[in-house]
C-alpha cells in the first residue's frame, strides 16, 4: 500500500498520467491529468486498487481528493472507474453539499451514474464526510456565493474572509460577513 509518491511528469493522456521516479515510470490514473504539467515535480497522494486481473494506481492532488475517492468507492455499486469522472467533473465541495442536501439531480450529472447508485450515495455517505474532509471548502464557497448574489465584489469578500469563524453554522458566518462589509 502505498501513501504518496514525487516524481517527474512525463507523459500525460486522456485518463492517466506517469510519474517517473527512480528512473521508474508510474502509470496513474488521475481525475484530470492536464491539470499536470509536463517535466513538473508532483507529489501525488495515492490508491493502489488490487482485483483479481488488474493492479491500478490512482492519483490524487491533495489528501481531500483521495478522501472523497475512498468514501465515493466504498459505496455499493460505485467503483473506482466511475468515482474517478465524479472528481474530474465535480468540486470536492460541490459533491459533498449534493450529498448533504440529498441533491440527486446533482449526482446524477457525472457519466453512468443514474438515480439507484445517486440514492445509494446519499443514503450510505450522508453525514459521513464533512468531517473527514474541510468543511471550511464547503463554508467559504457557499458563504462567497452567498455574498455575489447580494451583490459584493469579490475583492471587498477576500478582505473579510480571514475574519469568519469557518466552524460557525453558515447562517451566522454570512450575519458576520455581512455586519463586517457594512462597515
Amino acid at each position: 500500500m502505498y501513501t504518496y509518491i514525487k516524481g517527474i511528469v512525463t507523459e500525460i493522456e486522456s485518463n492517466y498520467i506517469t510519474l517517473e521516479n527512480n528512473n521508474v515510470g508510474y502509470l496513474i490514473y488521475t481525475a484530470n491529468p492536464y491539470s499536470f504539467k509536463l517535466n513538473e515535480d508532483y507529489k501525488i497522494y495515492l490508491y493502489e486498487h488490487v482485483r483479481e486481473d488488474e493492479i491500478s494506481l490512482y492519483g490524487f492532488k491533495d489528501k481531500d481528493e483521495k478522501s472523497l475517492f475512498l468514501k465515493l468507492t466504498s459505496v455499493k455499486g460505485l467503483g473506482c472507474k466511475m468515482a474517478l469522472p465524479m472528481l474530474a467533473l465535480g468540486s470536492i465541495e460541490g459533491i459533498i453539499d449534493a450529498i448533504e442536501r440529498e441533491n440527486i439531480l446533482y449526482l446524477k450529472k457525472f457519466p453512468k451514474i443514474g438515480d439507484k447508485v445517486a440514492r445509494q450515495i446519499i443514503l450510505d455517505l450522508k453525514g459521513k464526510l464533512v468531517n473527514n474532509i474541510s468543511n471550511n471548502k464547503v463554508n467559504n464557497e457557499e458563504l462567497v456565493e452567498t455574498l455575489k448574489s447580494l451583490g459584493y465584489k469579490q475583492a471587498d469578500i477576500n478582505r473579510i474572509l480571514p475574519s469568519i469563524n469557518n466552524n460557525d453554522k453558515i447562517e451566522n458566518q454570512i450575519k458576520e460577513a455581512l455586519k463586517l462589509l457594512l462597515k
